[in-house]
């Protein structure tokens, strides 16, 4: 483990109180799930940060709590020096963050800023739609599966949560910081997707076509509806064909993220065995 230097100590400044402007600053973008005014996110926890510094994202600050003198040696040298770097007590730090065990390291890091066009990239894109999730953790696993299964990109439809909220970004394990992801109502991502002759298919408790007969190959948008009530009808109606993951019907339906998970497994699958339907060989 690199130690921290002395220049590196020479950075961290001191600050006592949580009025500070910065501070004040992280707090609001923590608590209200949304990015700053400027497009900076909050994020905490060693994992968290390791991930957005993978990513390349770029630190505007970084603030550690007091006790927390293993995550400084460990995690400072790794941070930009253009980054604001603070130390601050242990209480103010808890006042800070969202979690009720931190682990002494909060940053705002920026965002990138993605188009439509980098969700849909290549001639075969394979898009997620979140349209309407409210649960911070389901829309994070959707985030990790769409990332692991190899989507080009999802569009948060509807009053989906935002990206942005703690809880997404911790359970998308830095997902949330790779994967291209815009923000759409819903009329404009059906219009949009249909504009780039993009399919698309949508998930249904029960009734459709299962999903190890349905057709995931091409230019595929799937839709994951609300948790409680499915896709809004505007989107039903528009829907090239909906898919169910055949289950037991003592269940009445399956966690959404789940549902996304085994749904994007499925695509990928069909998508690597491509080739060899049209006589290719896969590499």
């Amino acid at each position: 483990m690199k130690p921290v230097s002395t220049v590196d100590r020479g950075r961290l400044r001191r600050v006592s109180s949580a009025q500070n402007a910065l501070l004040k600053e992280m707090r609001r973008a923590f608590h209200q799930g949304e990015l700053t005014l400027d497009g900076h996110a909050a994020i905490e926890s060693v994992r968290v940060v390791d991930e957005a510094i993978r990513a390349g994202l770029r630190f505007k600050a970084v603030v550690f709590r007091e006790s927390a003198g293993g995550v400084i040696e460990r995690m400072l040298p790794q941070i930009s020096s253009h980054a604001e770097a603070m130390v601050v007590p242990d209480k103010v730090f808890e006042g800070l963050v969202a979690t009720e065990s931190p682990q002494g390291i909060a940053a705002l890091v920026k965002m990138r800023a993605w188009k439509i066009e980098d969700v849909v990239a290549g001639d075969a894109p394979l898009v997620v739609v979140a349209a309407g999730l409210q649960d911070p953790g389901n829309l994070g696993t959707v985030l990790r599966s769409a990332e692991a299964f190899g989507a080009t990109g999802v569009v948060l439809a509807g009053k989906t949560v935002s990206a942005f909220n703690p809880k997404v970004i911790r359970a998308s394990a830095g997902s949330v910081f790779r994967l291209p992801q815009v923000v759409m109502a819903d009329a404009d991502a059906v219009r949009e997707l249909k504009a780039r002759s993009v399919r698309l298919l949508g998930t249904s408790s029960h009734k459709g076509t299962a999903i190890d007969e349905a057709d995931f190959t091409g230019a595929v948008a799937i839709f994951i509806g609300n948790e409680g009530v499915g896709l809004s009808r505007e989107i039903a109606n528009a829907l090239d064909v909906t898919v169910a993951i055949p289950h037991s019907p003592k269940v009445e339906s399956l966690n959404a993220g789940v549902a996304a998970s085994l749904i994007l497994y499925e695509a990928s699958r069909q998508r690597r065995l491509e080739p060899r339907r049209h006589g290719g060989t896969e590499k």
